[in-house]
């Protein structure tokens, strides 16, 4: 995916960015507006991983036509080009989630170095959680471990094993990036919660690390369940019910280690200890599309959710079985 695409009104302006930006092996695409360049994208969008707008252009604007194509592909690097550069205007680019912003006129050195550098910074974020991006950089350190109260939860497709011996291999790709991977992170993301992992299909959530809320455990529960949801909505448009998705969800509140942990060749953040272990087992455990959670969670949320005490199970490492409560729904 080495596609980019730049949209302006003035000819003259697209000839030059194609000019100097095909020199870093960009495969260019030129839009004079808006609306051609959203009909671009929806119609062959895959292979285009950056997009440089003009701010001012007649009809849509330049931060309409970003904030658009964000909506249809959240992986694309949106970067905005402006002659009126003002703090209002950065500052609304910023809020919208642009991923850059420069101004005209430009060198063509400090360009392509600034389009290389948002690139690099967007794909960071798939890598490391924004998160835990935001705080090395207000730290300006790394991430020392410590002890800190946090609730943990876990995801993970039914049947996965069966349901993709039915898929061709582009058909799984597209149902876990697009239907499983992609909404279920923004919903994580959404409730403030820090993306940890993908284990397989599984997907590890953090409430309360790097940064706590203190409303940790009502954050993870709503999260789970608007992945609920989430699922069944996407669920109403496969029409092939053996092509549906089925997930479970675990969810504990316990303390945990918490820090940059690895080798030289391989560090990440992640919290450590047996409030991840039992998170993990509850979600093993969990039945289709049920959200079971740990006693703990329920005291914390039992204003929040109705839920219904289930019996407690034996899980290897643990003196004694833990109280597990199945989240029924919203109060």
């Amino acid at each position: 995916m080495n596609g980019l695409m730049v949209v302006d009104d003035e000819e003259g302006v697209r000839r030059s960015l194609k000019k100097v930006l095909e020199r870093d092996g960009y495969r260019i695409v030129l839009a004079e507006n808006g609306e051609e360049a959203l009909s671009i994208i929806r119609s062959d969008g895959r292979d285009i991983e950056t997009v440089i707008s003009d701010y001012r252009m007649p009809g849509m604007d330049g931060l309409e036509t970003l904030i658009e194509i964000g909506r249809l592909n959240t992986e694309i690097t949106r970067i905005m080009l402006t002659g009126y550069a003002t703090m209002a205007s950065a500052i609304e680019a910023v809020n919208e989630g642009i991923d850059g912003f420069l101004t005209k006129p430009f060198e063509n050195d400090e360009l392509r170095a600034k389009v290389r550098e948002y690139n690099i910074k967007k794909r960071l974020k798939q890598f490391v959680s924004e998160q835990v991006l935001i705080e090395l950089q207000r730290s300006g350190a790394a991430l020392l471990p410590k002890r800190v109260n946090v609730s943990v939860l876990f995801t993970d497709i039914r049947g996965f094993t069966s349901l993709s011996e039915k898929l061709n291999p582009t058909e799984l790709s597209d149902l876990l990036n697009l239907h499983y991977f992609s909404p279920l992170d923004d919903i994580i993301f959404r409730h403030n919660g820090t993306l940890d992992k993908h284990i397989g299909d599984s997907i590890m959530g953090i409430f309360g690390a790097p940064v706590g809320g203190g409303d940790d455990a009502g954050r993870a529960v709503q999260a789970a369940l608007a992945i609920r949801e989430e699922i069944a909505g996407i669920n109403e448009k496969i029409s092939d019910a053996e092509r549906r998705i089925s997930i479970g969800i675990g969810i504990a509140t316990g303390d945990v280690m918490a820090g940059i942990f690895g080798s030289s060749r391989k560090r990440e953040y992640t919290v450590l200890g047996a409030t991840v272990n039992l998170a993990s087992r509850l979600e093993n455990l969990a039945r289709a599309n049920q959200i079971l959670i740990c006693g703990e969670t329920a005291r914390i949320v039992d204003n929040l959710v109705n839920l219904e005490k289930v019996p407690s199970p034996v899980i290897r490492g643990l003196a004694k079985p833990p109280e597990v409560y199945s989240v029924l729904g919203r109060k």
